[in-house]
Order: structure tokens, then C-alpha cells, then sequence
């Protein structure tokens, strides 16, 4: 059995498109929203930060938690634990340099999205936008008092959606 991968990221919609990169993963290239790990003494918060500028070359103030996400492999059954802010785009630096797996970044509509589901690294993707069009957003009390996240895993999974 796999540990579960703690990874954050972002929604980031601006006039109406959403703010996806396409990245390498496991051989195929995949449609995903700008996000990862969280480093030792990051808040998630700073994470998604720090995430979306290095996949995107943007810059974002990170909002609202929308939601804590959990998705598990079909095939290979690792589980994924993914929470998902809200941010607000503020701009991108073009000549800034991507993380290595990164192709491009995208700005697609939701229907851009929909139309490429079989093409997104999970379904995690699509149902965030969908939640986060439709208004859900997480008390920010949820996540006090599992700081480091990494050591408190069990209490975000048992506040998990399942995808």
C-alpha cells in the first residue's frame, strides 16, 4: 500500500477561463491545475503560492479553502488527498521559468475542460471547478489544529470528499 500524497493546489479563474498547466506524468501528458506537495514548515496556503508561480509563471493570493479531495488510482489504488483554494490571478511573468515537468500553461472555459475530461491528470480537476462554480467553500477552521498537515494525514482524509 502507498502513503497517501498530501498535495495542494488552485483554482484560478479569470474572466471567465481557469488556469490549468499541462504537465508531464507517468509517460502521458496530462491537464491539471497548478499545485503539489507542501514543503517542511509550509503553510498550504504559502504552498499554493509558491506552486502556481513555479508551474505557471503567475502570480495569485491564495482565498478560500474549497474543499479537501481525495482520489484514489483505479489502477494502482495510491491514494491522492488533495485541498484546493481558491486564488485570485494577479498576473504572469512569461519569462519565468517552469518546473521541468510542465509543457504549458492554458486558460481553458469550463466547457474547454469538460470537452477534455479524458485528458486531466485526475477527476479531482473537473469537480473542483464544479464546486467552486457552484459557490462550496470550507470553513477555514477545518484545517486548525492539524498543523503540519504531513503528521495529522488521517484527520484531513476522515474530512475528505471522495472522487
Amino acid at each position: 500500500m502507498y502513503p497517501t500524497d498530501l498535495t495542494v493546489s488552485a483554482v484560478i479563474e479569470n474572466n471567465g477561463r481557469y488556469l490549468l498547466v499541462e504537465e508531464y506524468s507517468k509517460g502521458d501528458v496530462l491537464l491539471n491545475q497548478p499545485g503539489g506537495h507542501i514543503e517542511a514548515g509550509e503553510s498550504p496556503e504559502a504552498a499554493v503560492i509558491r506552486e502556481v508561480r513555479e508551474e505557471s509563471g503567475c502570480d495569485v493570493s491564495c482565498g478560500e479553502l474549497i474543499g479537501v479531495y481525495l482520489w484514489i488510482h483505479p489502477q494502482t489504488r495510491q491514494q491522492f488527498l488533495r485541498l484546493v483554494f481558491v486564488a485570485e490571478y494577479l498576473g504572469c511573468d512569461e519569462s519565468r521559468t517552469l518546473d521541468s515537468n510542465v509543457v504549458r500553461k492554458h486558460w481553458m472555459a469550463r466547457e474547454d475542460i469538460e470537452h477534455r475530461r479524458n485528458g486531466l491528470r485526475s477527476p479531482v480537476v473537473l469537480r473542483c471547478v464544479h464546486d467552486f462554480e457552484a459557490g462550496k467553500r470550507q470553513s477555514d477552521s477545518l484545517l486548525t489544529g492539524m498543523l503540519p498537515l504531513q503528521n495529522n494525514v488521517d484527520a484531513v482524509l476522515a474530512n475528505a470528499d471522495l472522487v
